[in-house]
């Protein structure tokens, strides 16, 4: 029988980066000064602030794809929907859920305290928000009048304005529940509706293109235009006292009409890759905000001379899913992606805004505005394969790219995140030889480009020359599957679709050997650090190899399908692969068994390991995002034990956009114990089973550090000079005003009346008349739980206290233990005792360090067990 055990022992989900928006149209509020954004992203929804278009959070993940997402009348709740659910979210917390519709609800209006809902059973509800109780519906005959849209009529109270299939429209009072007037319509659908900014006027979108602005009192239609790109998806009134409306179209055109003049105004041609279905003017400003299916929310200007806009800021991902990833070094801050949507964007990792961005191509609107074509059609065809290597990204490009059918491989420059300055032509390049694979050597001066016809060729990175071939006249004599360059320039290695291996050397070009394998190589990873050389094959077989001695030294078989992409460890010991049989693997080197296993709902294209070892990202089949997997053999102790040959994996879901709290953002998972991962108890350097939340050291003699931030340790003993540093100067302060009780002598010159001999009191100490009242303290909560730890021998409660105090409060703690500060000896030797514990753990080995040297500095001469503690 298979193991019972499914889930993934060494990588649990983290988050999704890469996803801005998706065909669910956007819902947009003012708060105050500011304006808010909400988009629906899958099962998860983002919450933008408008000014710099800024992440402010996301939402929770939920059951299922939202469908539509709103926000009330205030901004600062969500409300989304997915299936037959509504739930109400503040911030990322869901405060109320609706339930009662039986399809699925495709339509959310907020206005005031109510919110309407439709579902695709030609249903519309109305809630009561406070009360969260169902205040009113109706339903529609399909066959007379299909829902389509609605709008709330400005000033109209307790009126919804509904748009229809069959092209008319209703007027409903939700508060008597009753309709009040039937717009005959204009023999088209309503696709969409719109506010003017005058009061009686809504602007219509049908299917056929034309856009009307319709009087509601008079059921008149004040102007109509027509677009010619087919229905109305959005339509949109500016509102800073300039009179025009823009209407959205599903090829990607908007166009904007000046209702003064009753004509065209400008075009706004492939504003989107793809349809627009949110389209909106920010009040009483020039800017107006999109958003489409092609991942991108975009955000206009319209400052022109000629009343056209430009684009002032965008938030945009792959509006395909891309095909190839790989981890920035060092440091592994950023992800390069290339998609199927002919682009090349670095994503960041640790930051919303950071790096994220398109290499551009070239002034493309520019061009495509002169050959009347979209800019997408002007890019570069997509990339099959891409290197990066940043020894000299700051003198010349650092980035090579071979792309789909195209002659020639191009170069990147990664500092300006903009397509470089040479392309790179084989020599023998034809109609049936084009690039295949491509590769840079560490030093950044060159670049190895194989070819479909079997050639393989070096050019220099800086001047794009070309350097020399390998092998003649053919490197293989079928196309190249893989190239690639040792750290120290000194041999090439090649795989090609003739089942060989070849290495050659780098200076002479000449061939040194040639390894036979049985299968045809399929693609290649080097790792520089080991010289281990990993091959798939179109057997779905992965072979080690070890440069060095030329051999296969491992061999893997398991994968079903194609074999995608592979990526090494940072430390060589893994080996992680991913297959069209939508399973990722890792492999362990040193003892050649499989000993991790899942499946994802698509199989992944491309994998990477950050550079640190502790994230893995994949991109998959028909997916827009790169998901990030986190490593838990970083932030904790694994015991893996090879898999069992019937071992039969689970499903595991994809990440979504929230980054999990707790310990699940720490170890990718939670509540996860030995009887459900391939875990065992891990055990102390003593035997010893260590208490919950506390960390030991992997092994004897190794220390563990408290990952606590700088600030709380390490200015410990210097807060004298901290305060005396910080100390203010004190400004000038006038003289004190005598009591009025005090005696004066008679005279015109006001003077105080000496005291006598006897009223000083004889016998004066010289010492200080303050009175000691330390030992009239009461025992802090860290004393008492010292104490405690002290009765049960484990200090783990009184260290973890400490930790979440600051320096000011921890120095207060251990001067209150000397008798001088309330304490006594005895509780000395309590956190001499709790220091030592620590010692001998191995654990909180900065923490220790800085407590210790603060408590020899406050100390006094005290003896506490052996030990004299004299001040420094």
């Amino acid at each position: 029988m298979a193991s019972s055990n499914s889930k993934s022992q060494i990588f649990g989900a983290f988050r999704a980066i890469g996803f801005c928006c998706n065909h669910v149209p956007f819902s947009m509020k003012t708060k105050g000064t500011e304006t808010f954004v909400v988009t629906a992203v899958g099962r998860t929804f983002h919450y933008y602030q408008c000014d710099k278009l800024r992440l402010v959070f996301v939402g929770n993940a939920q059951p299922e794809p939202i469908q539509c997402v709103a926000l009330n009348h205030d901004g600062a709740g969500v409300f989304a929907a997915y299936k037959n659910v509504i739930k109400l979210f503040v911030r990322a917390t869901e405060k109320s859920t609706f339930l009662g519709h039986e399809g699925e609800v495709h339509t959310l209006l907020p206005f005031g305290d109510h919110l309407l809902s439709i579902d695709s059973e030609n249903c519309f509800k109305i809630w009561d928000v406070r009360e969260k109780e169902l205040y009113g519906e109706a339903h529609f005959d399909p066959a007379t009048f299909l829902v389509t849209c609605a709008v709330h009529p400005s000033t109209y109270l307790n009126k919804i304005l509904l748009g229809s299939r069959q092209g008319a429209m209703q007027l409903w009072n939700v508060h008597t529940n009753a309709m009040i007037y039937t717009f005959k319509g204009w023999g088209s659908a309503v696709m969409s509706l719109a506010q003017s900014t005058a009061i009686d006027v809504v602007g219509v979108g049908l299917e056929s293109g034309c856009v009307l602005v319709h009087n509601l009192r008079y059921d008149d239609t004040l102007m109509k235009f027509q677009q010619d790109w087919g229905p109305v998806t959005a339509i949109s009134f500016r509102q800073d006292g300039i009179n025009t409306v823009a209407s959205a179209s599903p090829s990607g055109h908007i166009a904007v009409w000046d209702l003064d003049k009753r004509q065209l105004c400008c075009v706004m041609r492939s504003a989107h890759n793809g349809a627009v279905t949110g389209m909106q003017f920010l009040a009483s400003q020039p800017l107006m905000v999109t958003s489409g299916p092609d991942n991108a929310i975009r955000m206009w200007i319209f400052d022109q001379s000629d009343g056209s806009a430009r684009l002032l800021r965008s938030r945009c991902g792959h509006s395909a899913p891309p095909m190839k990833l790989r981890y920035l070094c060092p440091g592994g801050r950023g992800i390069m992606s290339a998609g199927l949507d002919n682009s090349l964007r670095i994503f960041s990792v640790t930051r919303d805004v950071e790096l994220n961005a398109e290499f551009s191509q070239g002034a493309l609107m520019k061009k495509s505005q002169g050959k009347r074509a979209k800019p997408e059609s002007l890019k570069l065809p997509p990339i099959v394969d891409f290197v990066v290597e940043d020894a000299r990204r700051y003198e010349w490009d650092s980035i090579v790219s071979c792309h789909v059918r195209h002659k020639a491989v191009h170069t990147w420059n990664l500092q300006n995140k903009t397509v470089g300055k040479h392309s790179l032509v084989s020599i023998h390049f034809t109609e049936g030889a084009k690039p295949s694979c491509v590769c840079i050597t560490a030093c950044g001066n060159f670049a190895v480009v194989g070819m479909t016809s079997g050639h393989v060729e070096m050019f220099n990175m800086q001047s794009g020359l070309h350097r020399g071939e390998f092998g003649g006249p053919q490197a293989h004599t079928g196309c190249v599957r893989g190239v690639a360059v040792d750290g120290l320039n000194m041999e090439v290695f090649s795989g090609g679709a003739d089942k060989t291996i070849k290495f050659w050397s780098f200076y002479g070009k000449k061939l040194l050997h040639s390894l036979k394998l049985e299968s045809p190589v399929s693609s290649m990873v080097y790792h520089r650090e080991s010289s281990m050389l990993a091959v798939s094959c179109d057997n779905f077989d992965i072979l080690v190899v070890d440069t060095d001695t030329k051999r296969v030294v491992r061999k893997f078989s398991g994968h079903g399908n194609r074999i995608m992409d592979m990526a090494f460890s940072p430390d060589a010991r893994w080996l992680v692969s991913s297959s069209m049989d939508c399973t990722i693997r890792t492999w362990d080197l040193p003892s050649g068994r499989l000993i991790d296993y899942f499946l994802v709902e698509s199989p992944a294209t491309s994998i990477s390991f950050s550079p640190t070892g502790d994230f893995l990202a994949t991109s998959h089949v028909d997916d827009l995002g790169i998901y990030l997997w986190c490593n838990r053999s970083v932030y904790s102790h694994l015991s893996l034990r090879p898999l069992p040959a019937d071992f039969l994996p689970h499903l595991v879901d994809l990440p979504s956009s929230v980054v999990l709290d707790g310990e699940e953002k720490i170890n990718g998972w939670k509540g996860m114990g030995p009887e459900e991962g391939h875990l065992q108890e891990v055990k102390g350097q003593d035997g010893i089973v260590p208490e919950q939340g506390q960390v030991v050291p992997i092994s004897k003699g190794l220390l563990t550090l408290s990952a606590l931030p700088k600030s709380r340790w390490h200015n410990l003993e210097l807060l004298d000079t901290i305060r005396l540093r910080n100390k203010p100067i004190e400004p000038p302060k006038q003289p004190k005003e005598a009591p009025f009780f005090l005696p004066t002598l008679p005279g015109l010159e006001p003077k105080f009346i000496p005291l006598s001999e006897s009223d000083i009191p004889l016998n004066e100490p010289s010492a200080s008349r303050i009175i000691n009242l330390g030992k009239l303290k009461p025992a802090t909560v860290f004393a008492r739980s010292l104490k405690e730890c002290v009765s049960t021998g484990s200090f783990g409660p009184a260290v973890e206290i400490l930790k979440g105090m600051g320096p000011a409060a921890i120095e207060g703690e251990i001067r209150g233990l000397s008798p001088e500060g309330g304490g006594s000896v005895e509780q000395l030797e309590f956190f001499v005792r709790l220091l030592l514990d620590q010692i001998k753990m191995g654990t909180n080995f900065e923490l220790v360090e800085a407590y210790m040297g603060l408590f020899l500095k406050v100390g006094a001469y005290h003896r506490v067990g052996e030990v004299l503690i004299v001040p420094l």
